[in-house]
């Protein structure tokens, strides 16, 4: 997904924060995650975003899907800038996946992007036939110790 370069970036590498660019990208593999640099990344603290407007497509039927995803992460050396993370989640509303194929691609976006110390991807899908699913995965893969 986003390549990290061997130093941080800085506050002016990132491209859409402060800038009034409004065109999503088609896919997610055409989005671009851009991070900053921890300026804590002495301590263990949770960052924790909510995304209750998240849609795809079923790649069955072709019918929307909707979910409330919820990304919670410990940074280390860098964070991901949330205007960025905010088109990379809108550039699934096209794409025909699984519910649980999301979830655990963010998860390994995310991670590849930045190598969070934690993560934790959940993903609350709307119902459909009368199921709710929800869809949790964590990095590094310790079990999921969390959902206890």
């Amino acid at each position: 997904m986003s390549d990290i370069s061997p130093a941080p970036p800085s506050t002016g590498d990132l491209t859409l924060l402060g800038h009034s660019e409004n065109r999503l990208p088609r896919s997610p593999g055409e989005a671009k995650l851009e991070l900053f640099p921890n300026r804590n990344a002495g301590r263990n603290y949770w960052i924790e975003l909510d995304y209750p407007e998240f849609s795809s497509l079923c790649p069955v039927t072709g019918q929307p899907d909707t979910a409330h995803l919820t990304i919670k992460y410990i940074p280390d050396a860098l964070c991901v800038e949330t205007k960025s993370l905010k088109f990379y989640l809108a550039s699934f509303r096209n794409l025909p996946s699984f519910n649980e194929d999301i979830v655990n691609r963010i998860l390994d976006d995310i991670a590849g992007a930045c190598a969070p110390r934690r993560l934790l991807v959940k993903g609350r899908f709307s119902p459909r036939g009368g199921i709710r699913l929800t869809a949790t995965a964590s990095y590094p893969d310790g079990g999921l110790e969390e959902l206890k």
